[in-house]
């Protein structure tokens, strides 16, 4: 156990007991406890392999590759459509975590051997993300939009694809891409 992240532990209003018992479950598999992005990380030889965290209606083990796992028991979770890489394996009760302890160990236990092979998640390309019909007209109209947007990283690329193509209407999606152009020819990701 990690003292620094004891007090994540501590403070959690909801789920304490589950998430204690995910912890216990972890730290049986051997694996180094951090405090990453705010919530308990393991890691194995500084890779990051699982975190615990917590929602309004359940608790979770995050497996950072968790696509490449066999999921023979058909309980990993793909957060959304647009989540690549991670799975997630949610809980509504310490029993369920109880009752699953076995079958944790093995999905950690798997996680591991797939970072010791040094298997690595196939991602999409930026390229292949859809540029919606609101975003390519403004790219077609503005020269200067058009390379400022091809500047950008590709992780920033794909932050703002995502963001201009998840409202269902037109015009929500012609407002999202308003409100940034000028973050977007300055050079700036969404979140900068």
């Amino acid at each position: 156990m990690n003292a620094k992240v004891d007090f994540y532990f501590d403070k959690a209003q909801k789920w304490q007991k589950e998430q204690a018992e995910l912890r216990q479950i972890v730290l049986d598999c051997q694996l180094t406890e951090e405090l990453k992005w705010g919530v308990p990380c393991y890691t194995f030889q500084n890779s990051n392999i699982v975190l615990i965290h917590a929602f309004k209606d359940y608790c979770a083990l995050l497996f950072f590759k968790g696509a490449l796992l066999s999921d023979t028991d058909g309980i990993l979770i793909q957060q959304s459509k647009n989540v690549q890489g991670a799975r997630q394996i949610r809980f509504t009760d310490l029993n369920e975590i109880v009752d699953q302890k076995k079958i944790l160990k093995n999905y950690i236990y798997e996680a591991v051997e797939i970072e010791k092979a040094g298997l690595k998640v196939v991602l999409k390309k930026t390229e292949e993300f859809k540029i919606t019909e609101e975003f390519q007209k403004k790219l077609d109209e503005n020269p200067k939009l058009h390379t400022a947007f091809k500047a950008l990283s590709p992780g920033r690329q794909r932050a703002y694809l995502l963001h201009f193509s998840s409202p269902k209407q037109s015009k929500t999606r012609e407002s999202r891409i308003e409100k940034v152009i000028d973050q977007i020819l300055e050079g700036k990701g969404l979140n900068d």
